[in-house]
C-alpha cells in the first residue's frame, strides 16, 4: 500500500534502529500504551515478535525511506476490545517529530480502504487512551464515530488498566 507520502511495508530486523530512535521517545509509546524502547536488541525483539505478523507494516516515509511509524490490524480472537468475527481493531503510532503533519491521518484513510475493500471487513474499529486526545481526533478524520463505550486496556507503560474509548467505522461512512 502506498499514499502521497507514506509506503506500507513489512517490517525488516535492518529497521531496528530506527524503530529504537523512535520508539525510545517517552512521549511515543506511553500513548500507545507500551514503555519506551530502552535499545535496539528491544526494538529489533519487537520487530521478531510482534511486528512480524503479516498484517503490521512500517510507515515508511516515501522521501527518507526511513520507518517512521507502524500501521496494522487484529481481526477477531487478537483484538483489545470485544469485536465480530468479520470485524478488525486498527492500531497506529507515528514518531513524534511526524505528529500534526497529516501523516497519521493520510496512513489510516489508507488502512481503512485497505480493510474494507481487500479484507472484507465488515466493521472496523479503533480505540485510544483518554488521556491522548490527538489519536480520537485522527480517528474522527477518517469518520470513526465514537460509541459512547469506554473498556479498560492493559497500560504496559503504567501497569494498570487504563480507559480507552471506542470508535467504530462501518463501511457505507467511510471516507476514501
Amino acid at each position: 500500500m502506498e499514499t502521497k507520502r507514506l509506503r506500507f511495508r513489512l517490517w525488516a530486523d535492518t529497521d531496528a534502529e530506527a524503530l529504537y530512535k523512535y520508539a525510545s521517545d517517552p512521549d511515543v509509546g506511553p500513548r500507545a500504551g507500551w514503555p519506551p524502547h530502552q535499545s535496539i536488541q528491544e526494538s529489533q525483539k519487537v520487530i521478531r515478535d510482534y511486528f512480524s505478523n503479516g498484517h503490521t507494516w512500517a510507515l515508511e516515509l516515501k522521501k527518507t525511506g526511513e520507518a517512521i511509524g507502524c500501521m496494522g490490524y487484529y481481526a477477531y480472537g487478537e483484538s483489545n476490545i470485544p469485536i465480530g468475527l468479520n470485524d478488525a481493531e486498527l492500531g497506529y503510532w507515528i514518531a513524534k517529530p511526524y505528529w500534526n503533519k497529516g501523516l497519521c491521518t493520510e496512513a489510516l484513510k489508507a488502512m481503512v480502504n485497505y480493510c474494507f475493500n481487500t479484507k472484507g471487513f465488515q466493521t472496523l474499529w479503533c480505540d485510544f487512551f483518554v488521556d491522548n486526545p490527538a489519536s480520537g481526533k485522527v480517528m474522527k478524520k477518517c469518520g470513526f464515530k465514537d460509541t459512547g463505550e469506554v473498556n479498560y486496556c492493559s497500560h504496559l507503560y503504567k501497569g494498570d488498566e487504563r480507559p480507552v474509548k471506542i470508535m467504530r467505522l462501518l463501511p457505507k461512512i467511510a471516507k476514501k
